[in-house]
């Protein structure tokens, strides 16, 4: 399989299991909203292809909450020793890696699929490949200048050369109990960036946050690049929200405090929220269908025609179906369940 394109090489992205189909949206999001051309290819079990130029790589590692790792793929065959062994003793290693240079082999395994066949034994083999291929390169299992990397998932093997790695460490060191303003409602950092992402937010665009709580979109969208203004009603959230950016080393534009559907702001380019509807959260005597509605007929007001809102809600209020009898489109959904009581909808929307 060539791994050329017309607008750039085929790549192949190792993403997080947590979620069947966030992990696959939030990429390609992260794509649109960083300007580069693609063409998906695929989608698998934790692992997406598609044509795009290699140096999206490193804008993926730094926004995307979901993506794993990102490679250039040498070569993909179905998920047999055979199969693998005779793909890569025909792959261009010697393009690649030259006399002296250092690699690594690593194989990884999504959700304990191809079980007959073994890691180890394909890393070890799949190195020998590399190592007879250019004379005078050398293993390197800690620091090595060449990462190689194979993924066995849904039958297939697809193997490349490492471009760039994603570390969850900064989204942990930001999780609720982290932060010196704790709430209960507080959404977890990855899926906060993930909302962010799912809005096509830009650097430099600023996006606006009517329900911030205790700031986690707020952070999120800044830490990416944008400019972010958070309203709630409730002005101990809005003391704790501004605590917890100040915490992180982000300043907000404004953390306001504001009923959301008496918004004093005109205009964002973005809009990502999370309104209040749980037990521990506080919908100010509104009915939480009243609340999702004044802010869906808002949203045309304040975003420019085409930008993009990504609204978490529960499932049961079907969202969407609101979403549309307001006049807006449904770009994509994604639901996840959190607990016996509640299943969340994400819905992204634009502006027609």
């Amino acid at each position: 399989m060539s791994s050329e394109g017309a607008h750039g090489k085929v790549l192949f992205f190792l993403l997080s299991g947590e979620h069947p189909t966030l992990p696959h949206a939030e990429l390609k999001a992260v794509l649109e909203a960083e300007g580069f051309d693609f063409t998906p290819l695929g989608d698998l079990r934790q692992l997406s292809r598609l044509i795009c130029p290699p140096s999206c790589s490193t804008h993926v590692a730094k926004r995307a909450s979901m993506v794993r790792a990102c490679c250039l793929e040498l070569f993909s065959c179905r998920a047999s020793e055979e199969d693998i062994m005779s793909k890569a003793r025909e792959a261009p290693f010697h393009n690649l890696v030259r006399p002296g240079d250092t690699f690594r082999v690593r194989v990884r395994r999504v959700r304990g699929l191809s079980r007959g066949l073994s890691t180890l034994e394909l890393e070890r083999e799949l190195g020998a490949i590399i190592f007879k291929a250019v004379e005078g390169a050398k293993v390197d299992l800690r620091n090595p200048k060449h990462d190689f990397l194979g993924i066995l998932t849904d039958g297939h093997f697809f193997f490349g050369l490492k471009l760039s790695e994603a570390s969850a460490k900064g989204f942990v060191g930001r999780r609720p109990s982290k932060r010196p303003f704790f709430h209960p409602t507080a959404m977890m950092p990855k899926l906060a960036r993930c909302m962010v992402n799912l809005a096509r937010a830009k650097p430099g665009e600023l996006l606006l946050d009517p329900f911030c709580g205790t700031g986690s979109i707020i952070v999120e969208a800044m830490l990416i690049g944008c400019h972010a203004v958070g309203l709630d009603i409730d002005k101990r959230m809005c003391f704790g929200c501004y605590l917890n950016a100040r915490f992180f080393d982000v300043e907000p534009d404004g953390i306001i405090v504001a009923d959301a559907l008496n918004a004093p702001i005109r205009r964002a380019d973005r809009v990502a929220t999370d309104p209040p509807y749980g037990r521990s959260a506080s919908t100010a005597g509104r009915e939480v269908r009243e609340l999702y509605e004044g802010l869906l007929s808002w949203l045309p007001d304040v975003l420019p025609r085409g930008h993009m809102a990504c609204i978490a809600a529960p499932s049961d209020l079907c969202v969407s179906d609101m979403a549309l009898d307001a006049g807006l489109k449904v770009v994509e959904t994604h639901f996840f369940f959190v607990h016996d009581a509640l299943t969340r909808e994400l819905a992204v929307l634009a502006v027609p």
